[in-house]
């Protein structure tokens, strides 16, 4: 048996976001202009449909440089990377797009700027995360990594007159701001982002989930396992005290979930694709359920620009159209 009665709420904003769209165009308009294959170092995004689908055009997903040959199109993932990955691609020859998000590229920037000052930096975030290692990447020391409160009284700068924060940009926005609370009360003249570090798409999403938690009996988030952003709104769900399950694909879900719950709530994470969370809605009333609305909520209209050289010749509205 499944869902008891009728409804699954949506929340909004959900799913892709600007940088998200735009590290996909990459790839695709690079498949287009250059042919397969075309080399990505890591995941594109964290979405495992999403990498399957690029692999099926022609990428090549790599960790290594050392696995791309002489002379390749690669493009690096919206994450980031580190100075010395940059730098090894220079050498290698590699004709380079980089899809890092433009507001991870911010932080990196930001870091850039107030280390030339003297700064050291403290970054709130996860261990082994590829956005994580690509800012802290960006210098070869002074940059100190705190994944939770317990880990501030440990932090051992060279100094604390020039000290400022960073965060990774997909953290919980709530739980970002208590370990700041605690690296400011260790380190009172810290510096402080001008505007926080996590981006608006993960600070609506979880918004969004915060307005729909207490209106459902169940909240599931479409996303994949290795998604920072899609993982938290699961994590915030269930912090509101509403039971929660993140789910890569519609197979993953169990009718037992379901049982004795009138409303579902479905949100998605921001590398996850509009046709998945569509493919859930459908197992869904497959189960049971009989409407589907959608709250109201913020309307995202941030577009990122492209890099330079991916404009392909006669190019239309409809040129890509056939990739999606």
């Amino acid at each position: 048996m499944a869902v008891e009665s009728q409804e699954i709420v949506l929340a909004e904003p959900r799913g892709f976001c600007a940088g998200v769209d735009r590290a996909i165009e990459i790839v695709e308009r690079a498949l287009v202009k250059f042919g397969r294959p075309i080399y990505v170092r890591h995941e594109i995004v964290h979405n495992t449909y999403v990498v399957n689908d690029l692999k099926a055009k022609g990428a090549i997903f790599i960790e290594e440089l050392s696995d791309v040959p002489p002379g390749a199109t690669l493009v690096f993932s919206a994450h980031g990377v580190s100075k010395a990955i940059q730098d090894e691609a220079k050498q290698r020859g590699f004709h380079v797009f980089d899809a890092t998000c433009p507001l991870v590229t911010k932080v990196h920037v930001e870091v850039a700027k107030l280390h030339r000052e003297g700064y050291e930096f403290i970054m709130i975030g996860h261990k082994g995360h590829p956005e994580v290692e690509g800012t802290m990447g960006q210098l070869d020391s002074g940059i100190h990594l705190v994944e939770d409160v317990a880990d501030v009284a440990h932090v051992q700068p060279a100094q604390s007159d020039k000290l400022a924060v960073v965060t990774q940009t997909t953290l919980s926005v709530d739980d970002a701001a208590e370990i700041l609370n605690a690296v400011k009360a260790r380190f009172p003249s810290v510096r402080e982002p001008k505007q926080q570090d996590i981006c608006y798409a993960t600070q609506n999403r979880q918004d969004a989930v915060k307005l729909l938690s207490p209106q459902v009996d169940i909240v599931i988030v479409v996303g994949s396992p290795t998604s920072s952003n899609s993982n938290r709104l699961r994590e915030l769900a269930v912090k509101l005290g509403t039971e929660s399950y993140m789910v890569d694909n519609a197979d993953e879900l169990q009718a037992a979930w379901f049982e004795g719950k009138s409303r579902v709530g479905l949100t998605a994470g921001a590398s996850a694709p509009e046709i998945l969370v569509r493919q859930v809605i459908d197992r869904i009333k497959a189960l049971g359920a009989i409407s589907v609305r959608t709250l109201d909520g913020l309307t995202e209209t941030t577009k990122f620009p492209l890099p330079k050289g991916l404009k392909i010749e006669g190019e239309d509205a409809n040129t890509l159209q056939h990739l999606r």
